[in-house]
């Protein structure tokens, strides 16, 4: 028998628990893994609550986008899989149809990635969603490269950091703007040329200043709402804000008629790079090579076991996390 997170009703982590399941024999072109760790996403927390774009929910339904751990049976069109093998799961389903909250899971071979059998599960398992995340918007859509100046805003989450890594790994500058309770020395660790602090900095002066009044080719940005007329202004002529989340609950303003210049605004979720297997296979080969490099490092902020995912799902909405990612792992 497996364990398995359910829940059969929206709500608060209350609604979540461990449950024993029988998991089905592998279908063609899916794999049966036992899990070590899973990395946790708000994205987890807004399916839990029914406010993600992967809805409406088939009840009882599963949580989870991310795992490391080993293959324990593959289905035929497994590929190069084979049992024994470890790997990560990468987000490119619905998690109405596979969930990796458990210690162990199904999921199709196309979200599987092979790993080093030495390396640390907890690292990979907190590795794939924010840097596909970050690589989509940065690398395959706004083409970021040498000499580029990349705004990042929400920096200290798991994917503001993955963004400033992506950013130097292209050979970008990275410009970081975070909340007054943020921590600074994570997001310099990153890789950041700067940090500026909501409140106590002025957004589109400080990015001018530091690009000689040019402005930003690429702002990524998580909060959207009416701050992007600010960022608008930080943008330069030509370049794009590219926003994947609404960190602000407000409306967003469609800030061009503010600047009267050429910019472009747009919507982006990873499912655009992780649903387009060409484009997912460069993401991948990309990322593994950092990972394996050590150019690209997960900073981990606090980790759960799986039996205490109710607290690790509390822990997330209560806004303590300082830095990086929440893992679970299974015990």
């Amino acid at each position: 028998m497996a364990r398995q997170v359910r829940f059969e009703q929206l709500g608060g982590p209350e609604v979540l628990h461990l449950e024993e399941v029988t998991l089905p024999a592998p279908a063609p072109g899916e794999c049966h893994i036992a899990v070590s760790a899973i990395g946790l996403n708000r994205a987890e927390l807004g399916f839990r609550q029914g406010r993600y774009i992967d809805v409406p929910q088939t009840f009882p339904a599963g949580l989870g986008y991310e795992a490391a751990g080993r293959v324990l049976r593959t289905g035929d069109a497994s590929g190069d899989f084979v049992e024994g093998q470890a790997v990560s799961v990468l987000p490119t389903f619905s998690m109405n149809d596979y969930a990796t909250y458990g210690d162990e899971a199904l999921v199709p071979v196309q979200a599987l990635v092979a790993r080093d059998p030495d390396s640390d599960p907890i690292t990979h398992a907190a590795a794939w969603m924010q840097y596909l995340t970050a690589y989509g918007a940065l690398a395959d859509i706004g083409g970021t490269g040498a000499g580029d100046t990349v705004v990042v805003t929400a920096a200290a989450s798991s994917v503001g950091l993955a963004a400033i890594q992506i950013a130097r790994l292209r050979g970008a500058r990275a410009l970081a703007v975070l909340r007054p309770t943020d921590l600074q020395d994570p997001v310099l660790a990153a890789g950041a040329d700067a940090v500026i602090v909501q409140g106590a900095d002025e957004i589109a002066a400080s990015v001018l200043d530091h690009t000689d009044g040019r402005g930003a080719e690429l702002v990524f940005d998580a909060v959207a709402g009416p701050g992007v007329r600010e960022l608008a202004r930080a943008t330069a002529t030509g370049g794009t804000i590219i926003i994947h989340g609404t960190l602000s609950g407000q409306p967003t303003p469609f800030p061009g008629t503010d600047t009267m210049r050429a910019l472009s605004v747009r919507s982006y979720t990873l499912f655009e790079i992780t649903r387009d297997p060409a484009r997912l296979a460069v993401a991948r080969g990309d990322i593994s090579a950092g990972l394996a490099d050590g150019t690209l490092k997960p900073l981990i902020d606090r980790i759960f076991p799986l039996d205490d995912i109710v607290e690790a799902h509390r822990y997330m909405e209560s806004g303590q996390a300082r830095a990086g990612k929440v893992v679970a792992v299974v015990q």
